[in-house]
């Protein structure tokens, strides 16, 4: 465990980047600060592997300050992934995965064989080994760049505004691929980024920090999003604030219709049967979705692809959350959302009005949950 107890950076002219911050950062788990502009997320980054030194207050990691170890094997022994990746130009892409092992005393052909085994991990294609980084793109770099913080198997992992140099699809992949690798590894992550998506999305806890770096609230995710703990943070979090916590609903109790879906080939009877439903959703051969259609405007056995309405963004029951439900719902023309399978057939279509009974049972449980808490707490004193 890292504990941070009352620390303060406070620079020669005054200025307090970090005032009075304490903090207990579970092992095994991704912590994030976030927090506006000048808050101090990077600064208390920096004085975990003492890049920066504290001016008050210490710093433990495993009970022992780290101020008793020698700064160059503190460091060594924490991946630190920044923005932008800070690779060395003119080595390879393995030669720059092996950097710390060498450091550290392995032989070459040793440290390269963790290097290209960390770039299978990391979804890097062997070929990239050889070649620079200017060679490859942002997403890759980045990759690269959490290979290399990975490569001597560090148990704490310090990450600084990552993937906020990359496009966001291209982030998106780099941060589910990050929550796959700590599904396989547990490291202890300490993540710092600006974006309060990113920091519900990766954080197993979040602490949101004030300008002038004070500590704001240290929480859960879902806990941070459904009790805000002043002004600040609910500000911070946004209006849309209520939509994200659905990310925490799962979606695995919808109730799908399979009736207002029908193949592309359908034949006229199967049209005619749904004269009454204002929409029918059309699936190619494989089951896969193609669009909404009118029953009245599908020919039997040859519909018109380009006559088709869009089917928004599908959903996977079980996978995904009600959030993701919500918004293919929303997405889509027609107010309902299409649920696939993992393989991205069709196994249904649900309507925004059954999401919505879905989303008030939600809250309806957590209040019964946190009442139910509350009389085992009263029962106990």
């Amino acid at each position: 465990m890292i504990r941070i107890e009352s620390v303060t950076k406070r620079y020669p002219d005054g200025t307090v980047a970090v005032d009075g911050l304490s903090l207990e950062i579970p092992d095994g788990a991704i912590t994030v600060l976030v927090g506006p502009s000048g808050c101090g997320k990077t600064t208390t980054l920096r004085m975990v592997n003492r890049m920066v030194e504290p001016t008050e207050g210490r710093i433990l990691l495993d009970g022992e300050d780290i101020r008793q170890r020698p700064v160059n094997t503190l460091r060594r022994s924490m991946g630190y992934v920044i923005q932008n990746a800070g690779l060395f130009q003119h080595r390879t892409i393995l030669d720059n995965i092996a950097t710390v092992p060498r450091l550290l005393g392995w032989g070459r052909r040793k440290a390269r064989a963790r290097a290209a085994e960390l770039m299978e991990r990391v979804g890097l294609d062997a070929s990239l080994g050889k070649r620079y980084p200017y060679q490859l793109s942002g997403g890759q770099q980045q990759r690269v760049g959490v290979a290399r913080a990975l490569a001597a198997d560090p148990p704490v992992l310090l990450m600084d505004e990552p993937f906020s140099a990359v496009d966001p699809v291209v982030r998106k992949g780099l941060q589910d691929e990050l929550l796959r690798i700590q599904d396989e590894l547990g490291k202890t992550i300490v993540f710092v980024t600006h974006d309060i998506d990113e920091a519900v999305k990766l954080g197993t806890m979040v602490a949101v920090l004030r300008t002038g770096g004070r500590l704001a609230q240290f929480a859960p995710p879902a806990e941070l999003l459904s009790a805000p703990a002043d002004a600040f943070v609910e500000d911070f979090l946004g209006a849309d604030r209520g939509i994200r916590r659905l990310s925490f609903f799962p979606s695995a109790g919808l109730a799908l219709e399979t009736g207002p879906v029908v193949p592309i080939d359908a034949d006229a009877a199967r049209l005619g049967s749904h004269d009454g439903a204002p929409y029918l959703l059309v699936t190619d051969a494989d089951g896969r979705p193609l669009g909404w259609g009118e029953p009245g405007r599908l020919t039997a056995g040859a519909v018109e692809r380009e006559h088709l309405l869009p089917y928004g963004r599908p959903f996977v029951p079980g996978s995904d959350s009600l959030r993701t439900a919500l918004d293919g719902s929303v997405l889509s023309p027609t107010g309902w959302a299409v649920a696939v399978d993992g393989e991205g057939r069709t196994v249904g279509v649900v309507s925004q009005q059954v999401i919505g009974e879905a989303i008030r049972a939600a809250h309806s449980r957590l209040a019964d949950g946190a009442a139910g808490d509350a009389a085992d707490a009263g029962a106990a004193r």
